[in-house]
């Protein structure tokens, strides 16, 4: 395998891990977006570079803030690629649009209403899962997500036995007689190129408009800082300010401080109190600009802990504020650095190991006493109970799996570019985006 192609369902959470893997096993990363609604397949995007993929994520995000069902057509995607299912194709293709047809679909290439379209068709060889008892696993999340006990699944509700992962060669062999549908996978393959910097942080890199601006505003503050909370002629801190302020400057960490004590600002003139903790404490900038209140001299706090030259990663301040005054700090951080750059960090909430065996339980139509039984006591053998052995065994395969998405309860992002260049977002009821 040369090259392989990542294009999870409206989302491309998966695509950064997969980059690595593929750069790692020497293959070409091709990364986009499988569009569904209503649980019907539209199109596939694939990314042609960067900007394809954030073209992707805002018309995602357009839908997602919306509510609203994805078209039946793509957009005039720039930098996008769009693959229609077969059984989806419109009559008209654009430039950048193709139809995918399956190995067991050339059959119908036949008939002549689809052999006058093979000049705009590319192969389509779905990898949903690697083997059996993962696609019976498969069919029991797709049961979960739909409430329904296994037997009422029908065949549009859960992928085909035929995604799986098949050589390179034995797909070939597949299309031999329609060299121009191999041609066509060829060229998209060769003009696709997505490339993602994992060295450097994608968050704002700075408060004003560049380095030196930022430096020459946090040395001022800290500077009045210092004397705010040591007074004019206190050696030992102005030689640890000046030390830390040193190491912000080479690790370019100088808009992240300012922009931390930039929303204390604002929270301390609305009256608000707030509790600065973690390894941020151990940082004398942090207690100059009222980020923190304990000193770090008077506890001989390592500012190493929090931040050294071998950290690549950006620090981490944890900032605590009463509930009630949450959303109003919220507010400002989103108006302040723009809705397009601010989100809320998403999670993915996993199966727990109990209440798995419930779900699991519920698909296989167990009735409620089993059920409560098995969340009771979830590995207690049923030897002669082969519908509970079969709960079981699925059930211990669950453990870990995402579950649903959820909002982190803190956890913010303040991004440099259009935090779409990386990712969709999402809108929850609380009326902030997660991404």
């Amino acid at each position: 395998v040369t090259a392989m192609a990542l294009t999870d369902i409206n989302t491309v959470t998966g695509i950064y891990d997969f980059i690595k893997g593929c750069d790692a096993a020497g293959i070409k990363p091709l990364v986009g977006m499988e569009f569904r609604s209503e649980h019907e397949l539209r199109y596939i995007g694939l990314a042609k570079n960067a900007s394809g993929l954030a073209e992707m994520n805002r018309f995602l995000t357009h839908h997602n803030y919306e509510k609203t069902s994805l078209p039946l057509s793509a957009p005039d995607f720039l930098d996008v690629f769009v693959i229609y299912p077969l059984e989806n194709a419109p009559i008209s293709l654009t430039e950048n649009e193709f139809i995918g047809i399956r190995p067991e679909q050339l059959q119908k290439l036949i008939l002549s209403e689809w052999k006058t379209r093979q000049e705009k068709m590319v192969v389509l060889q779905p990898v949903t899962f690697r083997t059996k008892r993962e696609y019976n696993l498969h069919k029991i999340l797709r049961a979960i997500d739909l409430n329904l006990i296994l037997s009422r699944l029908s065949a549009d509700d859960y992928c085909k036995d035929s995604e799986i992962m098949v050589s390179p060669q034995r797909l070939l062999n597949c299309y031999e007689q329609y060299p121009n549908i191999i041609a066509n996978t060829q060229k998209i393959i060769e003009q696709c190129h997505f490339e993602f910097d994992f060295t450097t942080p994608k968050n704002k890199k700075f408060y004003t408009n560049n380095k030196r601006d930022d430096m020459t505003l946090l040395t001022s503050l800290a500077k009045q800082g210092l004397e705010w909370r040591y007074g004019k002629n206190n050696a030992e801190a102005k030689s640890r300010m000046f030390k830390e302020l040193k190491v912000i400057d080479q690790l370019e960490f100088s808009g992240y401080f300012l922009i931390t004590a930039d929303i204390i600002r604002f929270s301390t003139s609305q009256g608000f109190l707030h509790i600065g903790r973690g390894s941020g404490a151990n940082s004398i900038i942090a207690y100059c600009l009222g980020i923190t209140d304990i000193c770090p001299l008077e506890l001989d706090l390592y500012f190493e802990r929090f931040l050294n030259l071998n950290r690549k990663s950006p620090p981490d301040f944890d900032i605590d504020w009463s509930w009630k005054e949450r959303d109003v700090i919220l507010e400002y951080i989103f108006s302040r650095y723009g809705y397009d750059h601010v989100a809320f960090c998403g999670t993915n909430v996993e199966f727990k190991y109990r209440s798995i065996f419930r779900e699991v339980g519920k698909v296989f139509g167990l009735p409620k006493e089993e059920l409560d039984a098995l969340a009771k006591n979830p590995m207690t053998l049923h030897a002669t109970n082969k519908v509970v052995k079969q709960v079981q065994e699925y059930g211990m395969l669950l453990e870990k799996y995402p579950n649903q998405r959820s909002m982190h309860s803190c956890g913010i992002l303040i991004s440099e570019e259009p935090i779409t260049n990386y990712t969709p977002l999402e809108m929850p009821p609380k009326g902030f985006p997660i991404v």
